[in-house]
């Protein structure tokens, strides 16, 4: 069997229909399009002039994509919303989710893998490369907000934020405890520091 070979990067407006066919290949309105973190609804509605699709394709214009894809063999497999928390409102203004220290961290919201690609490996290069891609950005250490299921099975629908053990697979350690849960169970903050 010939290697695999795994590329991540910035979700620039070339890379939307890659984007989309991960998180949303049957381009549905009323599904996700990774916006409620970095976006008001007013502001998707005014981006997008009514289309959730159009404010995501124009939310990849922006001088900060707001994340990668990584690809397996050149086929987009998965997507993860990560950028510098002050950029992220969701975030900025969580009262269940707040900053540990005042690192200038990058933040992961939402961990992605493309249907009939699951259970095939590919949250490791995926984590890996949006934490090299935050890297060549300047950032000083990304954080992520998973939880820890034990065993227990998580709703699909909050499925986004990762485990504990898929970020610790790649070098995240548990540094703090949030007020927020999801699936019912409590979402931890875990970091990898980099440089």
């Amino acid at each position: 069997m010939a290697d695999v070979q795994w590329e991540t990067r910035p979700v620039t407006p070339d890379r939307f229909d890659d984007f989309a066919d991960v998180v949303n290949p049957n381009r549905r309105a009323t599904h996700c399009w990774c916006l409620s973190h970095r976006l008001r609804q007013q502001e998707i509605e005014e981006l997008g002039e009514g289309s959730r699709e159009r404010a995501a394709r124009r939310l990849c214009e922006w001088d900060a994509p707001p994340g990668v894809v990584t690809y397996r063999d050149g086929e987009p497999v998965g997507w993860c919303n990560i950028g510098a928390r002050e950029d992220i409102p969701r975030l900025v203004h969580s009262t269940k989710i707040r900053p540990v220290d005042d690192v200038p961290v990058w933040s992961i919201i939402c961990v992605v893998v493309r249907s009939g690609h699951r259970r095939q490996g590919v949250t490791t290069p995926l984590l890996e490369g949006a934490v090299q891609w935050a890297a060549s950005r300047g950032a000083p250490a990304v954080e992520a907000y998973p939880v820890d299921p034990r065993g227990r099975r998580m709703d699909l629908t909050m499925a986004f934020v990762g485990t504990r053990s898929m970020f610790e697979k790649v070098g995240f350690e548990v540094v703090g405890e949030t007020d927020a849960v999801a699936s019912r169970m409590p979402r931890l903050v875990m970091r990898r520091m980099l440089g």
